[in-house]
């Protein structure tokens, strides 16, 4: 079986150094490179917990709006965090981007070094009726 696997690019979406796509969509999944406090050229801006990890989630953000997904879509996530004291504000932020059901979730404390307070990647569901939907949509701004 071929499976069509497509680079995820957009504006807004983070264009780095390294090499790795931001996302890719295999099938009907979306697969998120680990997101982090970084500005559009990939550059780490080092800041407060709180303001890295929504920089994490806005960069997330534009990437599965590139994909035409939202978080909504999210079925996966997995949190890096540096340090253990940053688990509450990590839980409360987390919840002001995904609402019940939440995604599948592992984090990870401890794991990140001294470059970034926090990191996430996730995995967000497509579906073939969503990418119908966005088919439908292209037509539309064709026609």
């Amino acid at each position: 079986m071929n499976l069509p696997i497509q680079a995820i690019h957009g504006p807004g979406v983070l264009k780095g150094p390294l090499p790795f796509s931001p996302a890719i969509r295999a099938g009907d999944f979306v697969f998120v490179s680990g997101m982090a406090s970084a500005d559009e050229h990939g550059r780490i801006v080092p800041d407060t917990f709180e303001n890295e990890a929504r920089r994490t989630y806005h960069n997330i953000s534009r990437v599965l709006a590139a994909a035409g997904l939202d978080f909504s879509h999210v079925v996966q996530a997995r949190c890096y965090l540096a340090e253990q004291k940053d688990w509450d504000e990590h839980n409360r932020i987390y919840r002001e981007f995904f609402t019940d059901p939440y995604p599948a979730r592992t984090t990870l404390i401890g794991c990140l070094g001294t470059l970034v307070k926090y990191e996430v990647d996730v995995v967000a569901y497509a579906g073939a009726s969503r990418q119908k939907d966005l088919a439908q949509d292209s037509v539309k701004m064709v026609n």
